[in-house]
């Protein structure tokens, strides 16, 4: 990702703007003592954070407001100090899903970024234009392994690359790991060769779409299908998701439209990727399912879809439960634009 890089002071200027409007005296005055600034550094600092489409300023001479345009879903967090241990800013974390999050999901992405994404990252048609029919399809092959192996790796899976290669293409189990290790493995390349089979299938999206998904990456491994009626608990924070099914139906409808709504595909996608591991609305698989579905509609809208080959575990899981007790998506998004930059440089080269 290409991430916004401020200073400490801006940082605290945005974090005040975020709170009320402010002149430039009102804003200098909250700056003291931490942060002493002259009228002409502080003047700079404004057109800094407006020229990242961070401020916005309104009226004019000494009438100037200033307000935040920073969508608080996404403002920076410092991870490793979140989770240090003995740290106190998980004091705070919430414990319950809040339907807010829907009112900043579709800004997700900046104009900045948005305007990014469309000039670098390829559309997957061209490519397929551009290579050897067998040479694409080697391609799919070999980002379906990718993207099996490591999505089944974040839930514990013990398969190694190797072997979940010799699994996918010669249907071969690896000796001393259990059966269902081998179909997590292989319901993810299902659900890939049904989205592939079904390409712009995914370019609406609805909830029996997304339950369909839900199937595919959960087929017999003893997970009950449809919307779950019980309450799940996640390891590792106090964030309890929605407990009825009425509630994680109003999600889920919430979620279809604001997706449906986002203009561009790779918005979709991150929104896909975050908002149905948040919502939990399946009894089990709810991870790998967002990271199909996000896969599911970039393959829909002609974009590289993710294999997370080089993702680091932990910091996925860490930005996950960022995003559950604080409702923040920095890490998170971060972490998904390095993986569609990785796959853009890595995949279906010409």
């Amino acid at each position: 990702m290409h991430e916004t890089k401020i200073t400490p002071r801006q940082r605290k200027i945005l974090d005040t703007l975020s709170q009320m409007s402010l002149s430039r005296d009102e804003i200098s005055k909250k700056l003291n003592p931490t942060y002493p600034v002259s009228k002409t550094t502080l003047f700079r600092d404004l057109g800094v954070l407006q020229d990242l489409q961070l401020v916005e300023a309104k009226g004019v001479g000494k009438k100037t407001k200033y307000i935040s345009l920073e969508n608080p879903l996404t403002r920076y967090v410092d991870i490793k100090e979140y989770f240090k241990e003995g740290s106190g800013l998980r004091q705070n974390a919430k414990d319950s899903f809040n339907f807010g999050v829907f009112d900043f999901l579709p800004s997700v992405l900046n104009e900045q970024e948005i305007k990014i994404a469309k000039k670098e990252f390829k559309k997957l048609s061209n490519q397929e234009q551009k290579l050897d029919p067998t040479i694409f399809k080697r391609e799919i092959e070999r980002f379906t392994v990718e993207f099996s192996w490591k999505s089944s790796r974040i839930e514990g899976n013990t398969y190694s690359l190797l072997e979940t290669d010799l699994l996918i293409k010669r249907m071969r189990e690896a000796v001393g790991h259990p059966k269902y290790e081998a179909i997590m493995i292989l319901n993810h390349k299902y659900a890939i060769d049904y989205i592939l089979n079904h390409r712009s299938s995914y370019k609406i999206l609805s909830i029996k779409k997304i339950v369909k998904i839900h199937n595919l990456i959960t087929k017999d491994l003893e997970v009950s299908s449809g919307i779950r009626t019980n309450e799940v608990a996640i390891t590792g924070t106090n964030y309890v998701p929605l407990k009825d099914a009425k509630s994680i139906h109003r999600a889920l409808s919430r979620t279809v439209k604001v997706i449906n709504k986002t203009e561009h595909p790779i918005a979709k996608a991150l929104v896909a990727s975050s908002i149905i591991a948040y919502i939990q609305p399946f009894s089990d698989g709810n991870k790998r399912t967002a990271r199909t579905l996000a896969n599911a509609i970039l393959i829909s809208h002609d974009a590289y879809p993710l294999s997370y080959r080089d993702l680091d575990e932990l910091d996925y899981v860490q930005a996950m439960l960022l995003f559950y007790e604080q409702n923040n998506l920095y890490h998170h998004k971060r972490l998904f634009m390095e993986q569609l930059q990785f796959a853009v440089d890595n995949y279906f080269r010409a």
